[in-house]
Formats: C-alpha cells, sequence, structure tokens
C-alpha cells in the first residue's frame, strides 16, 4: 500500500485495475459497502490545516492523496479543494476489523477518519485516526502527483484529474468561483436586481453573430440559443426595472481559439438615467475591486509554467480613455481620417493590416484598429466613441454623428467590456437594425421595437467577458483554462 509501489507505466495499467477490483472484492466479502453512506464532518481538512488545534476531537472525510505504509503504522494525506491534513493510522488504535478494511485502500480513495488531533515531532498537524471507514473506493489510478496532469486532451476532456493533480487549476477555478459571487454582492449593493432572460427565442438578438439554432416540437417553430440577453434586459428597462443585471450562459456558433468558447458567460447589467461614463466609472472600481480582494494588488502578473513573470499587467486608476478615431490615427497616421477609402486600404499594405476587397471601410479602419491598437494594449484602456456601424444599440453623439455614446474596454490585448449610453428612440433603433440586417430583415425583433414605442428611460448598459476577465485576472493562457468543461470535438 505504499505510495511508492503503485505502477505508473501504462503497460501496467491492466494489472493495476485488476488488483484495484480485487480489493474491491474484499471489501465485499467483508460486509463492507466500497462506495459508503452518508459521512457526518465536523471539520474539512484544508479548513483543519489552516485553523489546526491540538488534541480536538474530528470527524472528517477527503480523497486519500499520499500514503505511506510502515507496517502496523501508517500515515496519510487526504485532502480536499482547499489542501490537506496528514492521518496517523494505528492497526490498535482502530481495532483490527478496521484495520483489515484499511489494508484494501488505495492513493483516490475516498474515506471518513474519526480521530483526536496532535502534532508530530517533527511539526506536522495531524489527526491520529481512532477509526476510518471506506466511502468511496477509487478503480482507477490517481494522476502522477509530481508532474500532474500535463496532457491537454486529459486536462481539458476529464477536468475531474485536472483538479485533482494540478493546484494551479483548482486555484483559477477557486478564484474564479469566489469572483463571480462577489460580482453579485457588488452589484446588489449597489441597488442591482439579478434577474433571468430567456436562453431560448425566436429572434436572436443584442449582437451580430452566428447562432445555434434547435427546434420546439410542441410550439412547432425553429428556436435559437441566445447570443446575448440584451434586448430582453432592456424590456425590463420600458418596465420600470432601473437598475438589473444577469449572469448569463450565451451561446455562439462561431470559431473556436484561444479567446473563444461557443459556450460563454457574460454580464450584462443596465441602470436608468446612466450613461457610458458613468457605467466605465463603475466598471473601472468592480475591475480593480475584484483585483485588490483577490489577486493581491493592481499589478497582475502573467507567468510560464515555470513561474517566470512573462507580463504584468497595471490596473492602476485612473485608466486612461481616448477616442476611437484618435487611437487609429495614432496607430496608422495622423491623416488616417483625411484619406479616401481606396486610400486607407492602401495604407493598410502599407501597415501589414491584412484586409479582404469586401470589406466596408468602417471594416477597414477597425481592422487597423483590432491590429494595431487592441492586440497592443496591455494596460486597461477605454476606446470611446467608435464608428456607429459597429454599435447599431447606442445612442449617436450630439457632437458627431458618425460615432456612439459607447466604450470598448481593452485589457491584455482583448475586448473585456463594452459600455453604452443606449439608444431608446425606436424609430432610429428600427433603421438601424434595417440596415444591419440587410436584406434578412426578418431577423429583426420587432416585439423589442414594440417594447420600445411605450418608452424605454434613457440608460448606460454595460456587458463583461466574464471568461477573458478571469484570464486576464488569473494569467490563464486560454479560455479553456477558466472554463471548467470548454467545448471540444468529439473524440474518434
Amino acid at each position: 500500500m505504499s505510495e511508492q509501489n503503485e505502477p505508473t507505466q501504462v503497460e501496467d495499467l491492466g494489472e493495476l485495475l485488476k488488483v484495484r477490483r480485487e480489493k474491491l472484492d474484499n471489501l465485499r466479502a467483508q460486509g463492507i459497502d466500497p462506495f459508503g453512506q452518508g459521512y457526518e464532518t465536523t471539520d474539512a481538512p484544508g479548513e483543519l490545516r489552516e485553523n489546526f488545534e491540538e488534541e480536538k476531537s474530528v470527524r472528517l472525510a477527503g480523497r486519500i492523496t499520499a500514503l505511506r505504509d510502515m507496517g502496523k503504522s501508517n500515515f496519510l494525506d487526504i485532502s480536499d479543494i482547499n489542501g490537506r491534513i496528514q492521518v496517523f493510522v494505528n492497526q490498535k488504535a482502530i481495532g483490527e476489523e478496521n484495520w483489515v478494511a484499511y489494508k484494501q485502500l488505495d492513493i483516490g480513495d475516498w474515506i471518513g477518519v474519526e480521530g483526536e488531533t496532535f502534532t508530530t515531532k517533527v511539526g506536522e498537524p495531524s489527526v491520529k485516526a481512532l477509526s476510518v471507514t471506506v466511502l468511496s473506493k477509487s478503480l482507477r489510478p490517481m494522476p502522477d502527483k509530481w508532474h500532474g496532469v500535463v496532457d491537454p486532451q486529459i486536462k481539458y476532456r476529464q477536468r475531474y484529474l485536472d483538479l485533482i493533480a494540478n493546484e494551479r487549476s483548482r486555484e483559477i477555478f477557486k478564484k474564479r468561483c469566489a469572483m463571480v459571487a462577489e460580482i453579485r454582492h457588488y452589484l446588489g449593493d449597489k441597488g442591482f436586481m439579478e434577474v433571468e432572460t430567456p436562453m431560448l427565442q425566436d429572434v436572436p438578438g443584442g449582437a451580430a453573430a452566428q447562432p445555434f439554432e434547435t427546434r420546439h416540437n410542441a410550439l412547432g417553430m425553429d428556436m435559437y440559443l441566445r447570443i446575448a440577453p440584451e434586448l430582453y434586459l432592456k424590456r425590463l428597462l420600458v418596465g420600470g426595472f432601473d437598475k438589473v443585471f444577469e449572469l448569463n450562459r450565451s451561446f455562439r456558433n462561431e470559431g473556436i481559439s484561444r479567446r473563444h468558447n461557443p459556450e460563454f458567460t457574460m454580464l450584462e447589467a443596465y441602470w436608468a438615467y446612466a450613461d457610458f461614463e458613468q457605467m466605465a466609472d463603475m466598471v473601472e472600481d468592480l475591475i480593480c475591486h475584484l483585483a485588490e480582494k483577490y489577486c493581491g494588488g493592481l499589478e497582475i502578473k502573467h507567468k510560464d509554467a515555470e513561474g517566470v513573470v512573462t507580463k504584468t499587467i497595471n490596473l492602476s486608476r485612473p485608466w486612461r480613455r481616448a477616442p476611437y478615431k484618435e487611437l487609429i490615427a495614432e496607430a496608422a497616421g495622423a491623416d488616417w481620417w483625411d484619406l479616401d477609402a481606396e486610400g486607407r486600404k492602401s495604407r493598410c499594405e502599407e501597415l501589414g493590416v491584412e484586409i479582404s476587397a469586401e470589406m466596408e471601410d468602417y471594416e477597414v479602419s477597425q481592422q487597423v484598429f483590432e491590429k494595431l491598437v487592441e492586440e497592443k494594449s496591455i494596460d486597461p484602456i477605454f476606446v470611446t466613441h467608435v464608428s456607429k456601424e459597429l454599435v447599431p444599440l447606442a445612442k449617436a453623439n450630439t457632437s458627431d454623428d458618425s460615432v456612439v455614446d459607447v466604450y470598448e474596454l481593452i485589457i491584455n490585448g482583448a475586448e473585456i467590456s463594452p459600455g453604452y449610453s443606449e439608444l431608446n428612440d425606436p424609430d432610429v433603433q428600427r433603421t438601424r437594425l434595417e440596415d444591419q440586417a440587410g436584406e434578412e430583415i426578418q431577423k429583426i425583433d420587432e416585439d423589442f421595437l414594440l417594447a420600445l414605442e411605450y418608452g424605454m428611460p434613457p440608460a448606460g448598459g454595460i456587458g463583461i467577458g466574464i471568461d477573458r476577465l478571469m484570464m486576464m485576472l488569473t494569467g490563464a493562457d486560454t479560455i479553456r483554462d477558466v472554463v471548467l468543461f470548454p467545448q471540444l470535438k468529439r473524440k474518434e
């Protein structure tokens, strides 16, 4: 039962599975259920070690993650998501019958332990077991504790193994859970109500994206998984809910990349009588609050696999705010906006920015922005007043109607959050949506436009890509490292 004795090579797997099955049968032969019942606990392994007291009677449960066989006296570690505690198991202390069952255990098994805390001669917080209860027999070996799960296919397809073996992954997801809960708390303290809107929609709206299609048999109609909750949340503004938010799952039937997963988590919030500047203030405050509470401060260090710092993101306030047109002119030439459409295309060739012949003029400028501004911006920047063609749901700027009153928050080379002064004129909104839809006029959400005709108050709105935010705050290299179960191609 020594941790050094368990086979780990692929060629030993068949024999190892056989041995574990034999131990399973042995437990049953002793009248012991190898998959146990409920077990009442007084403490958890990680918390007990963190807040250790000697000579305390405890009942705890966890997975065996290390086992040192010394004959009639054994030391083992049992662990939970928050840490581990050492357990001393002695044949005399637990009794002969309990010892026989105990000898059928392996690394990976779940057990309950009743005993008393003490500190070993070398200062290790420990529990002296008075009884050991089998809670669940593991029929397969655990990942190598020294190297963890390094194969990306196993890491993402069998996330449970990644969580067992890799402390880094455990910490990322614990931090994500805590930060999402804190976002709810933060908004609730500011008077926002959390709501739920439909995931199944007959007209997908709120963004320009390819939806997933499905069919509702009872209604006899095609439906779509939502690409954004925006149009339903704005209906609630019409209905008098002046501060609403939704932490939602949205879906887009598009590419998969380091920063894109077809199913993703997004925060959207709407605040009646506010504007995009107030929403930017709130987002800046929220993200800094999360960084200070969960990341140790406003300097976010990204590290490689060896722990070497590769990048530092400085979130110190105030964050820069700059107009879209000004940033493009800085990157592509002060005369960019004086050029005609063909001149801008020629400039792209000089700059090494790839464009296609069918791109509209505003799309050419957006391509320059993405390649020369967005991808190169590491520290936070609010990019304001973008071209109106890019954001059909935002108010036009009163001084320059070619742009809209919005921000796009860029951190670490990616958009983290857009925010708008929301368009609430139903006639202008119809025109914008018709221009966006082109010949596919049936894709316009007429019910949303009807709602606007009943009057929506001026409002500010935000979206925050939670997955991208978590990547930035935790230093994860890919969205798959912050999504528990990322979408993968079916295994052949």
